[in-house]
């Protein structure tokens, strides 16, 4: 949900200024590698307590919350453009693309 809302955003509003058509087709790619993550009650909790912790306010807390499905199921990187945004949260390292190997993005290309 939050990339769509990113990709399909204009990019003078820092975003990709995507087309729906384009983020269905990235979104469907995406799956194929990813699972989704269940949002539970476990969820909420985790990021009542982020936010209650850290002081988190306004457009913060949704990137709160994708932190809290990460910690509720274990998930320790995050994948970023914007590592700036979370760099509150020490429990989680954070993935710069420009930072992964190119050995790597042919790897998943070729999947």
């Amino acid at each position: 949900m939050e990339f769509w809302a990113v990709a399909t955003r204009p990019a003078g509003a820092n975003g990709l200024g995507m087309a729906p058509g384009r983020a269905e087709q990235d979104v469907e790619s995406v799956l194929r590698f990813f699972p989704l993550l269940a949002d539970t009650p476990a969820v909420f909790e985790e990021w009542r307590r982020l936010v209650a912790a850290r002081e988190v306010s306004g457009k913060q807390v949704h990137d709160t919350r994708l932190v809290a499905v990460m910690l509720a199921h274990g998930v320790t990187h995050l994948l970023t453009l914007n590592p700036n945004d979370f760099s509150r949260f020490p429990e989680i390292t954070l993935v710069h693309p420009a930072d992964v190997p190119s050995v790597s993005r042919q790897a998943a290309v070729s999947a």
